[in-house]
């Protein structure tokens, strides 16, 4: 019966490999780690975060009044409110389930290798190997989007860049259980980064309603549709996957600004901090709730949370050399480690991952052999300590008791009064593994050889594992690895400084700052992590030397981990700064030579079908002409709208001269919402669209679906300002045109002093110059059809 049921057994996993792709398939999956490919082969699009104001959308402006603009806010601060509850129970069913995997597996192996280390070698192995395939291939068949911390890419989609799959609920799904098995499989990563990207594919998923294909979706949800809406619920997101991570409300706020954001306002930074705290109010609960035994191997740890109030209370002016050292090393191996990654993953996207999806499960179980026999073996070969004398007060017990993991393990020892140090920091959870390092009064745990080997050993299997098909965060390894340098140099200072108060500990904090800062190049919102996490705010003037220090070395060498990252997986982003070459350019140099492919007002239904089959450009200017024959931009019809506009046929007409909007209700036949994007769709193709001989004879008045107010920059307009001005506002098309020839009006500050009894949600709409609100207008010019808004003249005075 035995050997009938594991013959079974091995045919059901033999018939489960046999049906993974040997090649890529899927046209959604990417040849790196998750990135999703259209089936047109472009892999991002930009996103609308500019308001079209088309006709549909003024006429539901004006629609709305007072008590919908109240209903609007309420909903924004439930959704901020949903989130946070969201986000922080993500982070605690995680974080359950990577504490009592990695329990039962470092219990069982304690147990058996009471007996036989061979034994408990293979199962602890086993474990491992279980956990990280599982991951592995719920990424590859089932979520690619999933792979990878997601940090990259919820940073390109804030930055304007639409990267299909990343926010829909298999991604979530594959994320939230990925990080499950490859955490607690003992990966060298970490579940930081993926709770970042989880924290965004909730307040995704609630903005849009739910899912569409998995028809988990619901009316009362759908209010926030646009791009620029869904851009304020991702950042909330970030913020609370942070704050879910680290238990740093304060941080997740900074992070999301300060690292992923490129846009940003007083409002949202009140919604950014209420969703945060409700994280950490919800994560708080589920500690105390836990702390009664009621999470099995979770206890009260686990939320990565390493108090070290009872440190180092006070440090000398002779300590800031070691201190400014730690800050140089960190900035020297955290740029070591970007570029190290960086060309590991150019060359799996290039040869190894385009062999297919087996490969990758073949790659990400042969790292989790290798770093099971690193982690296993390498304490065997690591003569034991003797135990210190007990200290009653510290709580710490030397050696643990058989079957425990924590300070002090005692693993191959010939006597029960020894530890072994290696075993302590290797043969354990990384949570434990810092807490261990960032321990206080543990003088003499470690030595230097141990601590020279981890760190070695432990770095060389975080670049390995970077870029695996599997979820995995930096935070927590690139802790490890600064704690580690961080600890060694800590002991120097103890030898030869001979000061009781010093405590090596605190030199692990900095060091793992120093690396961090080192390869992520994040400052303020580091400096407020690294003190929300270890509750000691004496450190904080350290904390910023050391950041500076690494931040600055690193940036002599490359750009961060995450920028570098995104730039590898062809991410477009827009920096910060723009380059010194834009200084000495144009706005019409940066346009190219390339012809503009423009459509007249009034445009026949076939030369829409083969404009939009020719090219894939998302913008079209539309013409008109004045009546002296002269050619007037009007406007920007985008894609998505003519594809909308093609697919409902309603707004056909037989003929060749514009409408006229004020005969029965023409102007309503279209929602706003109808134009909206859908996120978790590839939305309208052109090629989906069936039009018979008689519709492609027909014509179209492209006036009320343009956006009549397109942000416009003279061609000679520096390119470093025209760059500050697309990635500020968030734009998506940017028109250049001749110098004009003549100015309509100056405004200055005052004249966008409104008075507070305005309705500011009209306010928005007008497109005349709010000049004409004072009592005092000025005179007109002689030319009456500029006194009228551009749109209301094409639809009101057409003839």
């Amino acid at each position: 019966m035995l050997s009938n049921h594991f013959q079974n057994g091995v045919e059901t996993v033999r018939h489960a490999w046999s049906r993974i792709p040997n090649s890529e398939e899927s046209q959604f999956v990417d040849d790196a780690v998750g990135l999703v490919r259209k089936s047109d082969g472009s892999s991002v699009e930009s996103l609308d975060y500019e308001v079209i104001e088309n006709f549909a959308y003024r006429e539901e402006q004006a629609r709305r009044g007072k008590l919908y603009v109240s209903y609007l806010l309420v909903v924004k601060w439930l959704f901020a409110l949903l989130i946070g509850i969201g986000t922080g129970l993500a982070a605690v069913f995680i974080n359950l389930s990577v504490e009592n995997f990695a329990g039962w597996k470092f219990s069982l192996t304690f147990s058996i290798i009471q007996k036989s280390y061979i034994a408990g070698f293979l199962l602890y192995a086993l474990i491992n190997l279980v956990l990280v395939f599982s991951s592995v291939y719920i990424v590859t068949q089932f979520a690619p989007a999933a792979a990878g911390s997601g940090i990259p890419e919820i940073k390109g989609y804030l930055n304007g860049v639409d990267i299909h799959g990343i926010l829909l609920l298999r991604t979530l799904i594959g994320k939230i259980f990925g990080s499950i098995g490859s955490v607690g499989g003992g990966l060298a990563l970490g579940k930081e980064g993926p709770l970042v990207h989880t924290g965004a594919c909730i307040a995704s998923l609630l903005g849009q309603g739910g899912s569409t294909k998995y028809h988990i979706n619901s009316r009362w949800f759908q209010v926030f549709r646009s791009d620029r809406d869904r851009r304020d619920l991702v950042t909330c997101g970030c913020a609370a996957g942070v704050a879910a991570a680290f238990r740093a409300p304060v941080g997740g706020v900074l992070f999301a600004l300060e690292e992923v954001t490129s846009w940003w306002r007083s409002q949202l930074m009140w919604r950014v901090f209420f969703t945060s705290a409700i994280v950490a109010v919800v994560v708080r609960t589920a500690m105390g709730w836990c702390k009664n035994g009621n999470c099995g191997h979770f206890g009260s740890g686990g939320f990565i949370i390493w108090d070290i109030s009872d440190g180092q209370e006070d440090y000398s002016f002779a300590e800031l050399l070691p201190m400014a050292i730690i800050g140089v090393i960190g900035g020297l191996l955290g740029a070591l480690f970007n570029q190290l990654t960086l060309y590991i993953s150019s060359w799996r996207r290039n040869h190894l991952h385009k062999k297919g999806s087996r490969v990758k499960i073949i790659e990400a179980c042969l790292v989790s052999l290798l770093t099971s026999i690193i982690s296993f073996c390498l304490p065997l070969l690591r003569e034991c300590s003797p135990c210190p004398e007990s200290d009653p007060t510290s709580g710490i017990e030397c050696p643990r008791p058989p079957g425990m993991y924590g300070n002090y393990v005692n693993f191959f020892c010939s006597s029960d009064k020894e530890y072994n140090d290696l075993a302590t920091i290797f043969f354990n959870t990384q949570d434990d593994a810092i807490r261990n390092l960032f321990s206080a009064k543990t003088i003499h745990e470690y030595s230097s050889q141990s601590l020279l080997t981890f760190l070695v050993m432990f770095y060389t299997l975080a670049v390995l594992t970077f870029g695996t098909a599997v979820p995995a965060g930096q935070f927590v390894p690139g802790i490890m690895i600064g704690s580690t340098y961080g600890r060694l140099v800590g002991m120097f200072v103890v030898k030869y400084y001979k000061k009781l108060n010093i405590e090596e500990g605190t030199y692990a904090l900095l060091g793992a700052a120093s690396f961090l800062g080192g390869s992520m190049r994040m400052t303020v919102s580091l400096c407020v992590i690294m003190v929300e996490i270890t509750n000691n705010l004496k450190l904080l003037p350290l904390i910023m030397l050391v950041l500076l220090i690494s931040k600055a070395v690193g940036d002599a060498f490359n750009e961060g981990l995450y920028e570098e990252q995104a730039r590898l997986r062809g991410i477009p982003l827009l920096e910060s700064r723009p380059k010194y070459e834009m200084r000495n350019m144009t706005a019409r140099e940066a346009c190219g030579s390339g012809r503009v492919i423009s459509l007249p007002r009034v445009v026949k239904v076939s030369d829409v079908v083969s404009i939009l089959r020719s090219n894939k450009h998302n913008g079209f200017p539309v013409i008109d002409h004045t009546r002296s024959g002269e050619s007037l931009v009007i406007g920007l019809v985008l894609r998505s709208h003519l594809l909308v506009i093609l697919q409902s046929k309603v707004d056909f007409q037989h003929s060749p001269l514009p409408s006229d909007p004020r005969g029965g209700d023409r102007s309503i036949r279209h929602d706003s919402h109808e134009f909206a994007k859908p996120v978790s769709s590839k939305g309208i193709c052109i090629d989906d669209i069936h039009l018979s001989p008689d519709d492609l004879e027909m014509y179209i008045d492209l006036a009320p679906f343009l956006n009549p107010s397109p942000y416009i920059v003279p061609e000679d307009m520096s390119l470093t300002k025209v760059y500050n001005l697309f990635r500020q506002l968030g734009l998506r098309h940017l028109f250049v045109v001749p110098r004009p020839s003549r100015v309509l009006g100056l405004i200055t500050r005052k004249d966008l002093m409104i008075e507070d009894t305005e309705n500011v949600n009209t306010l928005e709409l007008q497109s005349t110059s709010v000049r004409n609100r004072h009592h005092n207008k000025r005179p007109t010019t002689r030319n009456s059809d500029v006194e009228r808004p551009l749109l209301n003249g094409l639809l009101v005075g057409s003839e």
